[in-house]
């Protein structure tokens, strides 16, 4: 049985505004648990109190209240343990100029009081493809390059955990996929990721299971599969032979959207449809369906079904 690698318990946090008095419940009653070598997501709109979380995982804000559980220490008991279980990377790129990738490194772990002769700096330049430029300014590094460094700068002293904060944002397409595959390799090496996206199709495809946060509750925590199957709409793409954009088209519980004059989508709810309905009333009104596809949504529909106000 695989250990929890991160345990949360009724955690809340609330912020006081000094002037008028009035409280702000930036998380309530928080409780999920990461299992030990997954790749967990964290998802939310702005606002819904993800950097609080990040930020009292980071020891930079004070809980109100609740219990957290890194790596076997309570972050309560032990707080420098809890440090050095976990490894941040932040959504903002904050490297010296001037210094080199391997001197960065070295200097990290030197914060962290990683001896000489346990230092591993070749060894994660390699692992974030930057041994080339081991020696360069970090200012000549590429942002690619950049975020890579990060994720080096978070992993000198080994941490079992890594959270990693919207770590793709302004990044291209390309970059973004050689970002993924290292965090990948971290992964399979055993490393737990714990990661906040707003590239909702990105959390998709790399997240074992996904929390949902909104305005400081936890609305969903499930696998991404089952997510998924909570899509309440389903969306079918017809391709007809001809139809006139002004024409209008109505059937109950179906709603109609003419894309172009030879592209019809149906949206309707899952539990409703009479798919034989749809067919005989594109025949009644002559449009002849030459081919169908469905579109069975994404983590996106998810997302916005869970968070609508």
């Amino acid at each position: 049985m695989s250990k929890n690698a991160l345990i949360v318990e009724n955690l809340n946090k609330i912020y006081t505004n000094s002037k008028t008095k009035k409280d702000t419940h930036a998380l309530k009653n928080l409780s999920f648990k990461v299992k030990e070598g997954e790749v967990f997501g964290l998802l939310g709109p702005n606002g819904a109190g993800k950097t609080t979380f990040l930020s009292i995982l980071a020891g930079t804000v004070a809980k109100s209240s609740g219990l957290v559980n890194v790596w076997g220490f309570d972050l309560d008991i032990n707080p420098r343990q809890v440090k050095a279980s976990l490894g941040i990377v932040p959504q903002e790129i904050n490297l010296d100029a001037f210094f080199s990738p391997k001197t960065l490194l070295e200097l990290q772990a030197g914060l962290y009081g990683v001896a000489k002769k346990d230092r591993i700096t070749d060894l994660i330049l390699k692992m974030v493809a930057l041994e080339d430029k081991a020696n360069a300014y970090s200012r000549s590094l590429s942002g690619g390059m950049k975020r890579r460094l990060l994720i080096a700068k978070a992993m000198v002293h080994q941490p079992p955990i890594l959270i990693l904060d919207e770590p793709t944002a302004g990044v291209d397409v390309e970059l973004r996929n050689n970002l993924w595959d290292n965090v990948k390799k971290l992964n399979k090496e055993g490393v737990t990721i714990i990661l906040t996206t707003h590239y909702l199709l990105e959390a998709q495809e790399m997240c074992d299971r996904i929390a949902i946060i909104d305005k400081g509750n936890l609305v969903a925590l499930d696998t991404t599969e089952r997510l998924l199957e909570r899509i309440q709409t389903k969306k079918i793409n017809f391709k007809v032979e001809n139809v006139d954009l002004t024409q209008k088209l109505s059937l109950d519980g179906i709603q109609f959207k003419i894309i172009t004059n030879n592209l019809i989508t149906a949206s309707y709810e899952k539990s409703s449809l009479n798919f034989g309905e749809i067919i005989k009333y594109f025949n009644q009104n002559n449009l002849k369906i030459i081919d169908i596809s469905t579109d069975d949504g994404d983590l996106e529909d998810v997302f916005v079904q869970l968070t609508k106000h």
